[in-house]
């Protein structure tokens, strides 16, 4: 029996000739232009799939998908758009639309989405709640923030789509990468993370894509670059706003083509590799500024995740306490059994400004320090309030002065006040950010 398509299209014209195509691809095909006539046929008449449009006469699509999804009635819905409406789309995705097709649509781009939709019906119909792999040491956390990122993992995991994930410094955006990794059919493909933040111009071409033997200097054998390395799988992009104008240029040739060139190589090479992408950075203000490619950006934004901070998720703390506690006994080979009350209170009113990196820190130095199997206040050395506030003030005065001076002795090269601050490339560009400074 044929699947049944219901199309939400304003554009008569265009609504005809979709549901043309359609009929000749085997599909029964239903064509009305309104949010009200789409609940009246959805109400009488089974559908398999609905295609809107996301901007209609009385309403919008996200209005028809709040609707479906109030009705209980589980069948996707694609929302087609216009270019400049992808941000649009994207939200629509995050209430739970299946995927989003971009105008003019490509035949057999929808074709493949039609079908790989179609494909998991049986799985919507019967109300299974997915199960979440999570692998051993990531923390599930159970606050109301924690558990709309989960929910948004799980959601766009199984698609092709690229996903940049937002988030402060610290916050944990490459476990986010890896769930989402491990939650996709690429899971037992390779999951490569790349620091791009210590790539520097010259290099960050062979580390992605390759290189020859001979290509340059310091080539003395060929290289296999990290897409290559990660056919199949995922690649995680850390930090992506560091990259090199010129490198942009290479990783969007990349990602349109799926196709690679190595350095000092007059071959390109297939790969086949999902992009996921983080930064602590605001990318559109990067592209107003001329930092970053704006036709990158959105090929790594066809969907977004943000990464909350910890102190917007205090409620997780002792579920990530209880977590990092036990590394660090194992790490330490120490058997501290737990917190006092004061200690606990301490981690519960602190700011935690470096996020998960910062406690999971300060639990390792507690559990060294620790003079017997509970940890108390005195094992948090200058871990008070008042200490926190007058070290934090002169903290970064003090430090955003040194990088200032160091830039200055390097004429501006970052990768040698790097080396002169005993920092690595990402942690000195995060500082620049940080503190706003511009060369």
């Amino acid at each position: 029996m044929a699947h049944s398509i219901l199309i939400v299209e304003d554009d008569i014209t265009f609504g005809t000739m979709l549901q043309g195509w359609l009929k000749r691809n085997g599909y029964e095909a239903t064509l009305c232009s309104k949010v009200k006539a789409a609940q009246v046929l959805l109400k009488n008449n089974q559908s398999d799939l609905v295609l809107t449009d996301l901007r209609l006469p009385d309403g919008d699509g996200i209005m028809l998908l709040h609707w479906i999804r109030d009705q209980k009635m589980f069948l996707p819905v694609m929302v087609m758009t216009s270019y400049g409406e992808v941000q649009s789309a994207v939200a629509a995705i995050k209430l739970g639309a299946e995927d989003y097709l971009e105008k003019p649509i490509n035949p057999s781009a929808l074709k493949a989405k039609i079908e790989q939709t179609l494909s998991v019906k049986p799985a919507i119909v019967q109300k299974k709640k997915p199960e979440y792999v999570v692998k051993k040491n990531v923390v599930m956390g159970k606050s109301s923030s924690a558990k709309l990122l989960y929910d948004y993992i799980l959601r766009v995991a199984p698609t092709k789509m690229s996903v940049l994930i937002l988030g402060e410094s610290g916050t944990g955006k490459e476990y986010a990468a890896k769930m989402i990794h491990d939650n996709s059919s690429r899971r037992n493909k390779p999951f490569v993370a790349v620091d791009c933040g210590s790539l520097s111009k010259e290099l960050a071409p062979s580390e992605l894509f390759g290189h020859l033997k001979g290509a340059f200097t310091s080539a003395v054998s060929d290289k296999t670059g990290v897409f290559e390395q990660a056919d199949g799988g995922t690649v995680f992009l850390d930090e992506v706003g560091n990259l090199s104008y010129d490198v942009q240029v290479q990783l969007l040739r990349a990602l349109q083509e799926q196709m690679i060139r190595p350095v000092g190589s007059a071959k390109d090479i297939k790969v086949d590799v999902r992009i996921l992408a983080a930064t602590n950075e605001n990318l559109e203000t990067a592209i107003t500024e001329g930092r970053f490619r704006e036709d990158l950006y959105y090929r790594l934004n066809e969907f977004s995740v943000f990464v909350p901070p910890l102190r917007e998720r205090k409620e997780d703390i002792p579920l990530f306490v209880e977590e990092f506690l036990q590394q660090a006994n194992e790490e330490l080979e120490r058997n501290v059994k737990g917190f006092s009350p004061e200690a606990f209170r301490l981690l519960e009113k602190h700011t935690w400004s470096g996020n998960l990196r910062e406690l999971r820190n300060m639990i390792r130095r507690a559990v060294l320090f620790a003079s017997s199997d509970v940890i108390t206040e005195n094992d948090f050395p200058a871990f008070t309030p008042v200490a926190e506030a007058e070290n934090m003030a002169l903290y970064p005065e003090n430090e955003r002065e040194q990088i200032e001076t160091v830039l200055r002795k390097a004429r501006g090269n970052k990768t040698l006040a790097a080396k002169l601050l005993k920092i690595d490339r990402k942690t000195l560009y995060n500082k620049m950010h940080l503190y706003g400074i511009k060369l």
